[in-house]
């Protein structure tokens, strides 16, 4: 939560010096506390452009994601699978926009054991919008050029990539 002014220091700058002094090498423990503050600045602001449209960046996701797709449809599995979702999760979410209107499922054509979700148009009219309105804040990261952002996404990718994330 953002305080009601700015603290005169970083302090994670101040633990990692204190780390220091007391524990070791700071190095992994400053990146890792800054990422998951980041991930906190980030998460308030997606969720602040989104909650005007009654989404959260899960369901806005899985709506990008059908939008994304060729034939505006793809099976549960699949989403839960590019969504990096547990089944569980994908059901809930696809369960909470089926309720709103904003997908419908259907039988596979081949596949008899197979769900197919499809968006409908009023779930590609919410997904335009909400991504304006995502991209209007730039998902919320502030501070850093076109340069940075792209150094930023690979870095994140190699860790990504380490932790088995994918091939």
């Amino acid at each position: 939560m953002t305080a009601s002014a700015p603290l005169p220091f970083d302090p994670i700058a101040r633990a990692a010096s204190l780390w220091n002094e007391r524990i070791g090498e700071p190095r992994a423990m400053a990146a890792v506390t800054s990422v998951m503050r980041v991930q906190q600045i980030l998460q308030q602001a997606v969720d602040a452009a989104l909650r005007p449209h009654g989404l959260t960046f899960a369901r806005y996701e899985a709506l990008v994601l059908l939008r994304f797709s060729r034939a505006g449809a793809l099976p549960m599995r699949i989403m839960g699978e590019r969504l990096q979702l547990h089944p569980t999760s994908i059901t809930n979410i696809v369960d909470r926009l089926q309720g709103s209107g904003l997908v419908v499922r259907r039988p596979h054509p081949t596949d008899g054991r197979t769900t197919l979700v499809e968006i409908t148009d009023a779930g590609r009219e919410l997904c335009a919008a909400a991504t304006a309105s995502v991209t209007a804040v730039d998902f919320g990261l502030v501070g850093l050029d076109e340069g940075q952002t792209e150094m930023l996404t690979s870095l994140l990718a190699s860790v990504r990539h380490a932790a088995g994330d994918f091939a």
